[in-house]
């Protein structure tokens, strides 16, 4: 069994990497790569991606084509369009549908992998110490602070060291994003999850931060 110390690291950090990317992000990504499968929202996709092809295809047909000189063909290549942009609406109509589900479903998951675990263990683990620090080497305060809410008095929690683990993990984003400015002279692109209050920031090459 995986030490309750790197459980609890392993969850901080798959939040920390869903807070940086976004939760949007991730479920494009991940509604990409479902409908690449094959799958019947994958099959569906491919066709949809067929259909408009042919529509655009078939537009340029009507657009080279008089309907006062040829009106046959010419209506010919409208019931085309027609029927192909009919089909073509079905299936988008469908596949935004099964895409909410999909949305919905990866949210929920994410969310009972991350959010509730670390719940979960929390809950079920408040009175467990993660480890123990040697005695007299922090005030008695201190120490109670870092066994809250329940964890005996002299060792670290599991709330605290979630804290310790998250703050680390933010500290250490930071500082890779500002080696990368200095190494490479350039803005570090922001994810979803780091724009705050819509605005978000940026490095410039610089140094100096820049509202976008």
């Amino acid at each position: 069994m995986p030490s309750l110390l790197l459980v609890m690291f392993a969850l901080q950090l798959a939040l920390h990497i869903i807070n940086t990317v976004g939760a949007t992000t991730i479920n494009e990504v991940l509604w990409a790569i479902w409908t690449k499968l094959p799958t019947p929202s994958g099959k569906s996709t491919k066709r949809a991606l067929e259909l408009k092809l042919d529509i655009v295809s078939v537009k340029r047909d009507m657009a080279a084509v008089s309907a006062q000189d040829d009106f046959a063909r010419w209506a010919k290549i409208t019931r085309q369009h027609d029927k192909a942009m009919q089909e073509f609406q079905m299936l988008d109509a469908r596949l935004k549908a099964h895409k909410a589900t999909f949305t919905t479903t990866i949210s929920t998951l994410r969310w009972l992998g991350t959010q509730g675990l670390r719940f979960l263990l929390q809950m079920y683990y408040a009175k467990t110490p993660m480890f123990w620090l040697p005695a007299g080497w922090v005030p008695y305060y201190v120490e109670w602070i870092l066994s809250f809410p329940r964890a005996p008095v002299g060792s670290v929690s599991i709330n605290v060291w979630g804290i310790a683990c998250a703050s680390m993990l933010v500290l250490a984003s930071e500082a890779a994003a500002a080696g990368y400015v200095l190494v490479t002279q350039k803005p570090v692109p922001l994810g979803d999850g780091e724009r705050k209050n819509g605005e978000p920031m940026a490095f410039t090459a610089r140094g100096e931060k820049k509202e976008l």
